[in-house]
């Protein structure tokens, strides 16, 4: 049947999945980090999604497609997902964070004399390998940090030499499905990335990630600068 329905635009939209938590029939998801209309008897045509969208990707069409099911809308409402749909958690919502260029450190009022709270280095939100869209605006021009996620724990001045000036990328082989080298390989191949800092821990399983890392950047096709930093379970950097 003939009737008003949302269309996106691939081209405009940079992944940050605001539409998919705006639509409450579940119509949208992200595939390969971009919006897309998952099914059209999904969509009500009522655009709640619309002013949702902060790039203006979204927009009205009239065209053939199946007519709106509410049955089957609320059967999938009813049903838990075996995996969350990427974007619908507004924990991997995309965003940049902008610095001062030097935030040095800043005293609390209320600790102790010589404590200091050391100013978060972090430029961009999500992290997580999983989370982050493969498009997402900070990737361009960037110098990427790829780190196992214990090495922020284990290294103590892991923002100021690792995380500052570089767009972080967190994981852990060990305990996630899969494996990362696919996603990391469309981040490379779809952004223009200087370089690539890996940092891992001395365990055996953290080599997941610099495998991850050497074959992203193999089957990327590119010839980018990379560097792998080793971390003892103690904390030291140990010599390559």
């Amino acid at each position: 049947m003939l009737r008003k329905i949302i269309k996106i635009d691939r081209d405009k939209c940079n992944g940050c999945g605001v539409c998919v938590s705006a639509c409450h029939e579940g119509a949208i998801g992200l595939v390969d980090g971009k919006a897309e209309l998952l099914r059209d008897d999904y969509c009500d045509g009522l655009g709640d999604c619309l002013p949702a969208c902060p790039t203006g990707a979204i927009s009205f069409e009239e065209r053939e497609a199946l007519e709106y099911d509410e049955a089957a809308v609320q059967s999938h409402k009813g049903k838990k997902p075996a995996t969350p749909i990427m974007g619908g958690c507004p924990g991997s919502n995309a965003r940049a964070i902008m610095r001062e260029e030097d935030p040095g450190t800043a005293v609390s009022q209320e600790a102790e004399p010589q404590a200091r709270i050391v100013a978060s280095e972090l430029s961009q939100w999500p992290i997580q390998i999983k989370l982050v869209p493969i498009n997402a605006p900070y990737f361009q021009g960037a110098n990427l940090l790829v780190a196992a996620d214990c090495a922020a724990y284990a290294y103590g001045n892991f923002h100021k030499e690792f995380i500052k000036n570089r767009i972080t990328l967190i994981g852990c082989p060990k305990l996630d499905d899969g494996d990362y080298s696919e996603k990391l390989t469309e981040i490379i191949k779809s952004n223009e990335i200087k370089s690539v800092t890996v940092v891992r821990m001395e365990v055996p399983c953290c080599g997941g990630i610099e495998n991850a890392v050497k074959t992203a950047l193999i089957n990327s096709g590119k010839m980018i600068p990379w560097q792998v930093v080793t971390v003892s379970t103690d904390g030291r950097l140990l010599e390559s």
